[in-house]
């Protein structure tokens, strides 16, 4: 089967290579956000809006007279009316939003330019990317398949990464005869019909002592800045500090991250159908008391990465519907009882007397269910 794979690594420019990223970034945000108004206006006038071929033409002529823009490389800015193009196909396909004006104040600063006649490739223990030449990078894989494109981005925390698009063949994994049903819950992040519990480690609330101190100097930092009619871009204290607390949020991140990708592998490479619940985590977080705690475990994230992960090695996902009653049925004799508050997280089924952990129970139906819906598919 061939995929799309994407490879990240973090990169080490040089201070000349730094500038170069930073007015690329700059470029195609100007480009983006330029292209955006004309196809608003567009819109206003004829009801109907611009195209990627029209906008690609009005960048050729708008080069020769804003001569900076040749400066950078021209596949970023052209890759950004292309965004721009496939954000308003989207739109007017009801997938997502209108396309909004992009910030140098935005988190994610980044361009992205494509692989023609060898300008992206591995040398060695470095990266060659258009216009910024050889770039040292962390080398921690080797990256198989056909380069497609190559995002450049440089995150809050000041470090910069590099992330490789490429086309490669995957070969489906070795079938286990085995399948699993996954209850996911807050205390223990994933529970199995095998009885197995994996521990919630709790990344955000181990790190939240340190976030709050540094968050409260952020803020007096703030306050200086301002007394001292200093705009915060231009506070040095404020932006280190702000540099800071951005590479604690990243470590957190990239801890969850990590056990995301080794745990859905893990059971991506141990069973052959996986059962879980169709959770409705948007209409979860409306409930304040769990809000936080719901987003801080990421189940969204875990779900994606086991559904594309399936595809590619040959596996099974079977989601069951968030109206199933899998807390209130008896895993031995299926008898229904009533619906039962998260406080009470054992029971005994009154028909046969078994004794059930609540969790373990909910992911044996989940198996069960998942099973009774594969067959009848």
């Amino acid at each position: 089967m061939v995929i799309n794979k994407a490879y990240k690594f973090r990169i080490y420019p040089n201070k000349e290579q730094e500038t170069l990223i930073a007015k690329t970034i700059g470029c195609s945000r100007f480009v983006f956000n330029l292209f955006l108004t004309k196809w608003n206006d567009a819109y206003k006038e004829t009801g109907q809006g611009l195209t990627y071929n029209t906008c690609s033409a009005e960048l050729t002529q708008l080069k020769k007279e804003l001569v900076w823009l040749n400066e950078v490389d021209s596949i970023s800015l052209q890759s950004s009316l292309k965004n721009l193009a496939e954000e308003f196909s989207r739109f007017f396909n009801k997938q997502n939003h209108a396309p909004c004006f992009k910030s140098k104040k935005n988190n994610v600063q980044s361009y992205t330019t494509k692989h023609t006649n060898e300008n992206i490739a591995i040398v060695g223990n470095k990266i060659k990317l258009p216009k910024l030449g050889l770039v040292r990078f962390a080398k921690s894989r080797e990256v198989d398949g056909r380069i497609l494109n190559a995002t450049v981005r440089r995150n809050p925390s000041g470090k910069y990464f590099v992330s490789i698009l490429v086309e490669v063949e995957v070969q489906s994994l070795k079938k286990t005869e085995s399948s699993i049903g996954i209850d996911l819950g807050n205390t223990d992040f994933a529970i199995f019909s095998d009885g197995r519990k994996i521990d919630n480690n709790k990344f955000t609330s181990k790190m939240g002592k340190k976030l709050k101190r540094e968050q409260r100097k952020l803020s007096r930092r703030a306050l200086i800045a301002k007394k001292n009619g200093f705009n915060l871009l231009d506070a040095k204290n404020y932006q280190k500090q702000k540099r800071k607390i951005a590479r604690l949020h990243e470590r957190v991140m990239n801890q969850r991250d990590d056990f995301l990708n080794k745990l859905n592998t893990e059971i991506i490479k141990n069973h052959d159908i996986i059962c879980i619940e169709n959770l409705n985590t948007k209409g979860m977080l409306r409930n304040h008391k769990l809000a936080r705690s719901i987003s801080y475990v990421s189940w969204s994230a875990f779900v994606t990465k086991l559904e594309y992960k399936a595809t590619w090695y040959g596996k099974t996902i079977i989601k069951v519907s968030k109206w199933f009653p899998s807390s209130q049925i008896c895993s031995d004799c299926g008898h229904q009882s009533g619906k039962k508050p998260l406080e009470i997280r054992s029971w005994t089924c009154p028909i046969c007397h078994e004794h059930h952990d609540r969790d373990i129970n909910a992911s044996k139906n989940i198996l069960a269910e998942g099973l009774r819906t594969l067959a009848l598919a």
